[in-house]
């Protein structure tokens, strides 16, 4: 696959994901209050919301980054990882009353260990995974806007 196609084939992916994210927060929000952590919940539903907007934006601007056809895989699977994992880490977290890590949401709950640890594994993963995204994809639009 050559890199136009390659272009083209993960911006209609992402947007498809971006679209399939977004509809799963909010029916994550149709739940809130069922919740072990309501307030959780509603950050599962507002991460859910908000990655499926980055998603669809990412996708929309995804012709403009200039990256090897190597890093664009990188790029994609890790801004696809990183948004499904906040989302899914955070809608763990409120099912099962975990987030130690997130004190101001969980209110000093906390979970089972393993609840814990999947949550804690999710977030610090997530985070790291979309600031790769972030700085690939400035790079590559840099690289694009100093050929025009």
């Amino acid at each position: 696959m050559e890199k136009s196609e390659l272009h083209q084939h993960q911006s209609q992916r992402l947007i498809f994901l971006g679209v399939s994210l977004f509809l799963l927060g909010l029916i994550v929000g149709l739940f809130v209050p069922m919740f072990a952590n309501p307030r959780m919940g509603l950050s599962s539903h507002i991460e859910g919301v908000l990655n499926g907007i980055f998603l669809i934006v990412l996708g929309l601007i995804w012709g403009k980054i200039d990256l090897s056809i190597r890093w664009l895989k990188i790029n994609f699977w890790l801004a696809v990882y990183g948004t499904f994992a906040n989302w899914f880490g955070i809608l763990v977290a409120a099912i099962f009353n975990a987030g130690k890590m997130l004190n101001i949401a969980a209110h000093g709950k906390e979970g089972s260990p393993l609840a814990e640890a999947f949550v804690n594994f999710s977030l610090i993963s997530l985070s790291v995974a979309i600031i790769i995204v972030c700085v690939l994809t400035l790079v590559g639009l840099k690289r694009n806007f100093k050929k025009n």
